[in-house]
């Protein structure tokens, strides 16, 4: 599994010429890092009688981060499976005409699944960026650094599950599904977007 590599490992594979792993679990891993440090800026708060008016709200902030960074970092390994099951379609024999109809429906089913794996990371990086926001806000101060860089690396996931999503809807055929999916995105982007002035222009006031 990839997230069994070391952090040289994952990256040496990255860099090979293999087409798996690639941007879509590159895009996970870059969530579940900022998922990451939005809860250690939450350990560097919780329980400081400093910051004891919003205790709740980072005990809570914590739980929430905790549970995106496992999902992230489950969704790297998934990624990849999403792809290879795309690729497996494309190997199926095309020879008979019923060969040609089972061909046609695998692909579209795989093609809907990679298409919906790096939307689940897309939504989960949007929540990511809720977090950031609130812990760059209420946090401790001296984690203002972690807490921001938090915010670009699940922006920089966001934006990175998206383009894939984009590129497996182009081989999709239904198009109810793809109306779906487009809606979503659209929705999710706005999000995204809003959150990331937030924290550029918090980030800015509380760092320079």
């Amino acid at each position: 599994m990839l997230i069994d590599k070391t952090v040289t490992g994952f990256i040496e594979e990255l860099a090979s010429n293999s087409p798996a792993p690639g941007g879509g679990s590159a895009a996970a891993l870059a969530g579940s890092l900022g998922a990451a440090l939005t809860t250690m800026v939450c350990n560097f708060t919780e329980g400081k009688p400093k910051f004891s008016d919003v205790q709740d709200e980072i005990v809570q902030i914590k739980g929430k981060g905790l549970t995106l960074k496992s999902d992230l970092v489950k969704y790297i390994d998934e990624d990849t499976n999403a792809f290879n099951e795309v690729m497996k379609a494309y190997k199926l024999p095309k020879e008979s005409d019923e060969e040609k109809a089972i061909r046609s429906e695998k692909i579209q089913e795989a093609n809907k699944q990679a298409s919906l794996l790096p939307l689940k990371v897309a939504e989960a990086c949007v929540e990511v960026l809720k977090l950031s926001i609130r812990v760059l806000t209420i946090g401790n101060p001296n984690t203002a650094c972690d807490a921001a860089v938090s915010g670009v690396t699940a922006y920089a996931g966001f934006q990175g599950a998206i383009f894939n999503v984009k590129i497996n809807l182009s081989s999709i055929k239904d198009e109810a599904f793809l109306h779906m999916i487009k809606d979503r995105v659209g929705e999710l982007q706005v999000d995204a977007d809003q959150l990331n002035q937030q924290i550029l222009e918090r980030a800015k006031e509380v760092i320079g």
